[in-house]
This record gives C-alpha cells, sequence and structure tokens, in this order.
C-alpha cells in the first residue's frame, strides 16, 4: 500500500525516515497543523474523541501521538483514568511531555517512545485505541492495525483519524491545487523541509481511505467498523470494535 511513499528517498525504511521528518519538524508541528487546517483540525479531533463517549473508557492507548494533541483533548474530554501515548519521534514526544506538565496531566497521561508495528504491551490491555493522522505512516499498515488490534480488549474501540481525498467537483480540484502547490511552499517558508509537506501529499494520495480502508479493517480482524467523512471529505474518522 503506502509503505513505498517515503519522506526522503527510496533507499532506507520507511519508518527511520518518517522519524527523522518528524524530529525535523516537530518545533513548527502543533503551528502549522493550525495553520495549514485553518483551525479545522482541533474540530476534527473532538469529533473523533466524542465516538468514544458512550464506551467511557478508562484505559487509552494512543498511536502516533506526536505533541500528544489527541491524548490532552481526551483526558479533558473524558476524564479516563490512564492514557499511554506512543510514538517513533523523541523531539516531538518532548514538546508533548511540555504540554502535558504545563496543564497539570502528568499524573494522567504517560508518553513513551515505541513503534506502533510493536507495541510494548501485553494483550487486551486498553479500553480505546486512537489514532490521529498516523496510520498512513505505518512502514505496513496492516501489521500496525493487528497490533492494534491485539492490545485492545474484547469490545474494546478503535478510532483512527486520517486525511481522506474529496470526490466532488470542484472541491477535488482546489484540494489537490492547495496540497500539491500551496502547503510544500508554506512548509519551506516554516519548517525549513518542504519535503516534510511534499510526503503529506504523497502519502495522502497512496492512502487506501474511504471503504478500502474499511477493507483492510475488516481483514484485520475488526468489527462494526464505519467511515464518516469530514469537511467534504478532507478527512474521515474510522471506527472498528474488537
Amino acid at each position: 500500500m503506502d509503505s513505498q511513499v517515503k519522506p526522503y528517498s527510496e533507499e532506507g525504511s520507511k519508518k527511520s525516515q518518517v522519524s527523522a521528518m518528524f524530529n525535523r519538524i516537530a518545533p513548527y508541528y502543533d503551528l502549522l497543523n493550525r495553520v495549514l487546517s485553518l483551525g479545522i483540525d482541533r474540530s476534527w479531533r473532538k469529533k473523533a474523541i466524542a465516538l468514544l463517549k458512550n464506551g467511557k473508557p478508562r484505559h487509552i492507548l494512543d498511536v502516533a501521538t506526536g505533541t500528544a494533541d489527541v491524548a490532552l483533548m481526551t483526558a479533558h474530554r473524558l476524564s479516563p483514568e490512564q492514557i499511554i501515548g506512543i510514538d517513533i519521534s523523541t523531539e516531538m514526544l518532548d514538546i508533548g511531555r511540555q504540554k502535558i506538565t504545563k496543564q497539570g496531566l502528568d499524573a494522567i497521561i504517560e508518553l513513551q517512545e515505541g513503534d506502533s508495528e510493536n507495541l510494548p504491551f501485553p494483550d487486551n490491555t486498553f479500553d480505546a485505541v486512537t489514532v490521529a493522522f498516523g496510520v498512513r505512516n505505518f512502514e505496513h499498515l496492516e501489521n500496525g492495525l493487528a497490533e492494534m488490534l491485539r492490545v485492545l480488549k474484547p469490545g474494546g474501540q478503535a478510532v483512527i483519524l486520517e486525511f481522506s481525498q474529496p470526490t466532488a467537483f470542484p472541491f477535488k480540484q482546489l484540494f489537490h491545487f492547495y496540497f500539491r502547490n500551496i502547503l510544500p511552499v508554506v512548509g519551506r517558508m516554516t519548517s525549513k523541509d518542504p519535503k516534510a509537506y511534499r510526503y503529506l501529499y504523497e502519502s495522502v494520495q497512496a492512502f487506501p481511505d474511504g471503504e478500502r480502508f474499511l477493507e483492510v479493517l475488516q481483514k484485520t480482524g475488526y468489527k462494526s467498523n464505519r467511515c464518516i467523512p469530514l469537511t467534504l471529505g478532507i478527512c474521515s474518522i474510522y471506527s472498528a470494535f474488537k
């Protein structure tokens, strides 16, 4: 699938390149998210987290946690006992820890460096697993999803937020123009790493969104899978159960 789309070169693993990329752009990541999405990304996260409310999860794993935006929002909105965030970028995690301490949530949220395809937790550990804009960065998509399923408790819920491709004219054309031409320029001016934002466009193109991703979830073993498109299809929430 999209495992062949890499940030920098065809040589070397996708995993190591994604880690290096996020370490480079970490100081600018939160600001760029707000600017490039016009602030809409916060509402996307809120809607994704709201899907967990009925299950009242007490122990939550946030995969590809980055700077802990989802973990922090989840702590405030759901009041779980524990959230563990895991990511391969040490620089992103350092920023996330500063945010957690600033909000007084060190007793609830713990961040760990780790690999989504080899999660360091026993089977059936978590009531819920979240991922925001991270699954398309997995080197092997099905392996990462299988690991998430393994650590979920029976009946537990996975909520995945990911970019998708709008299909309606003319929004589809505007979307592609923005991602292909405008976003890399902004990325180059701010983060000094234009390849990171070119990779964003290319990885979104390669990702099997919508019905194709639901098929991957089903193949991996998830149940009651559904897709909720947001903002004319720019982004989608996927909900699935063990």
